[in-house]
């Protein structure tokens, strides 16, 4: 299945390209390699800062657009009724991978009850389930040489499945955009 994109797309080093399904002027929208939950997806700017701070006022508010526009597409597609959105903006808060990137979760009613409850999701984002460089480091052909411990529950997603969600979720984003441009026609 060819990429929805022409031109290479890179988060950090990693060439992420069959990954994207929305793509903007400043900004792209990924699917993940190893969600947290279903529809878990990442927004990230087209240049590669590592930081919020690292960004002009033009590509912070095509990022945050990007954000608002993929959240509502997703939130609606997986069906969920809320959304976590979350930046971890530097090493020390949690991120994996020096290239900015907001993390957007489509959230149900007691959907993580049985580990935790509704805030577990915080710590799964800074713990090991949400090291997304190093998933990717180890989807790459350069492996550690030891092999890191990973929880059985949850498996890096194939390049063909994230391509198919990519696919799916192109179309959702162009039919929310065309709903959109109808909608505020009407206005």
């Amino acid at each position: 299945m060819p990429p929805l994109v022409n031109t290479p797309v890179y988060f950090g080093n990693f060439l992420v390209t069959p990954q994207v399904f929305h793509l903007t002027t400043h900004s792209f929208a990924l699917v993940n390699i190893k969600p947290l939950l279903p529809g878990h997806v990442l927004v990230s700017p087209r240049r590669a800062a590592k930081r919020l701070s690292d960004l002009n006022h033009v590509e912070v508010t095509d990022l945050f657009l990007t954000v608002q526009q993929v959240g509502r597409m997703i939130e609606r597609f997986y069906g969920a009724s809320s959304l976590n959105i979350a930046i971890q903006d530097g090493p020390a808060a949690g991120q994996s991978v020096p290239h900015l990137h907001t993390h957007i979760i489509p959230r149900q009613s007691a959907d993580l009850d049985g580990q935790g409850g509704s805030d577990a999701i915080y710590g799964m984002l800074e713990g090991e389930d949400g090291d997304v460089g190093k998933h990717l480091w180890e989807k790459s052909n350069r492996r550690p040489k030891f092999p890191a411990v990973d929880d059985s529950s949850r498996k890096p997603r194939s390049e063909q499945e994230m391509a198919e969600e990519a696919q799916k979720l192109a179309h959702e984003m162009k039919q929310q955009q065309l709903h959109e441009k109808s909608s505020s026609a009407a206005l």
